[in-house]
């Protein structure tokens, strides 16, 4: 623990940002880097509390008082070790988990909770520029071959865990460059994709083997990648978004998935030349986001970077509560009022209770969202919802950006031609102990077979797999799980 009275003595102290006028004049990360003194005293607020619910709530499981106690103790690099055994990239999930573990803090019961992610961020940058982040060698090799598909975080946490214990590991990816969402999805001002560069580096010290633009079931064969494989690990995302079936969703211009519109950008900031006849962009014009998520804050940040002229946000949810009720809800995630970095940016308007009836436009170019303001309530056990009879309005949109989630993995191409079995949601159907699928000596990790969810999960299911894998080909493992 850290300070057996910190947590009685010292507040909690938020992260701080650049300011919003600032921040949006370019695509660089803007949180300013506390003092080691700052973390050190955030780190004697950790209480010894008994049961450290921080381990429940975070997905992998981080030992968190004890890098917290190294942190408070000025032991950095011992806190770094107890961070790395259970998390291979700190610096992702310290950038954009939403910290689940920090809700299930026993301080959070007065709204205080220890300010772990900003701590386990802290660790890792310290690691980095102090040299103390250097690759794992394995003491020997297997011999076995391992093909990974999907260089994400899932495919990443696999590669480096499966290399470490001796494999010669592959890793496939479709696009041009390694990373897959982290890459792609992740806006740069919420991870600047220098930390992903950093981390192939050292894996590919490990043996990692990266094999950028090679899409399975395109460009390279289904059969050859189980034919020249002992194992082949699926952790491909959920990439199938969900679609926006109104009138009008097809006959106007300027309706995109928000990946499309996330995916340019990240080119743009990588030095990609987007050509003007497919590029997607806010500038200028009246943007509306549909989905309430993070991926409907990437829109929102994103489109007003590029200069739009207004941005608003749609959620068919009603708007949850400001405050939680913790005695129903902690130790776990609570349903309440999230505002981000991103809506502090300059959004116009956020609407709740919002369902999009239509889109309209002129000249085949759309003009105006036609939406309708709805009630939810409970029949029967089920929550139901209706239109309101006077709610009808309707908003200027030049650039609709569709942030609604995904229902899964594409399915045509690669799990097609590998005829892996899905489950009821159309996920790989794997279960999260052996990570097999139907298919003899092919696993599935991630998002693909869990479906859409939070980075952190995806670092679990890849290290999980990757022991599974492990145990597979050797008989047992030392691979933490």
């Amino acid at each position: 623990m850290g300070k057996p009275t910190g947590f009685m003595e010292l507040p909690r102290t938020e992260r701080r940002y650049q300011a919003p006028s600032e921040r949006i004049q370019h695509y660089r990360e803007f949180t300013i880097a506390p003092s080691d003194a700052e973390m050190s005293q955030q780190g004697a607020r950790c209480m010894d509390c008994g049961i450290p619910f921080c381990h429940q709530g975070c997905p992998i499981n981080n030992i968190i008082p004890e890098w917290n106690d190294g942190v408070y103790r000025g032991d950095w690099q011992e806190a770094l070790a107890v961070l790395h055994s259970t998390n291979n990239f700190p610096e992702f999930t310290g950038s954009i988990c939403p910290a689940p573990c920090e809700a299930a803090c026993t301080l959070n019961l007065t709204d205080q909770p220890v300010t772990i992610k900003s701590i386990e961020r802290a660790i890792v940058d310290k690691g980095w520029e102090m040299g103390w982040i250097k690759p794992q060698i394995p003491e020997r090799r297997t011999g076995k071959r391992v093909a990974i598909i999907g260089s994400g975080p899932a495919g990443m946490a696999a590669a480096q865990q499966l290399a470490r214990a001796g494999h010669e590991v592959y890793v496939y990816e479709k696009n041009d460059r390694i990373g897959g969402l982290l890459r792609y999805g992740i806006p740069d001002f919420k991870m600047e994709k220098s930390h992903i560069d950093r981390r192939i580096a050292q894996m590919q010290a490990e043996g990692v083997r990266f094999r950028p633009n090679s899409f399975v079931g395109k460009n390279l064969s289904v059969k050859k990648v189980l034919t020249e494989y002992d194992a082949v690990v699926l952790a491909v995302g959920s990439e199938k978004p969900r679609d926006l079936a109104v009138p009008g969703r097809n006959d106007f211009e300027g309706v995109h998935f928000a990946m499309d519109f996330l995916r340019q950008q990240n080119k743009r900031v990588a030095g990609d030349n987007i050509p003007d006849d497919v590029a997607i962009s806010a500038k200028g014009k009246h943007v509306v986001v549909i989905g309430g998520g993070d991926t409907g804050s990437d829109c929102i940040g994103t489109s007003i970077r590029q200069g739009a002229l207004s941005v608003v946000q749609l959620e068919i949810l009603p708007e949850p509560p400001v405050k939680e009720n913790k005695l129903l809800t902690w130790p776990n995630w609570p349903n309440k009022l999230r505002t981000t970095t991103s809506h502090d940016e300059g959004i116009k308007h956020r609407y709740w209770s919002t369902n999009t009836q239509s889109v309209t436009g002129k000249d085949g170019v759309i003009t105006h969202l036609n939406a309708v303001t709805v009630e939810w309530k409970q029949e029967g056990g089920q929550w139901k919802m209706s239109e309101k009879a006077d709610g009808a309005f309707s908003l200027d949109a030049d650039l609709v950006l569709l942030a609604m989630g995904f229902v899964h993995p594409v399915h045509e191409g690669l799990l097609k031609d590998m005829g892996v079995e899905l489950d009821g949601r159309g996920q790989i159907k794997a279960n999260d102990k052996q990570y097999s699928t139907s298919v003899d000596k092919v696993f599935a990790a991630g998002d693909g077979r869990r479906g859409q969810s939070l980075v952190v999960w995806a670092i679990r299911e890849g290290r999980q797999a990757a022991r599974a894998v492990d145990e597979y080909l050797m008989g047992t493992s030392e691979l933490p799980r």
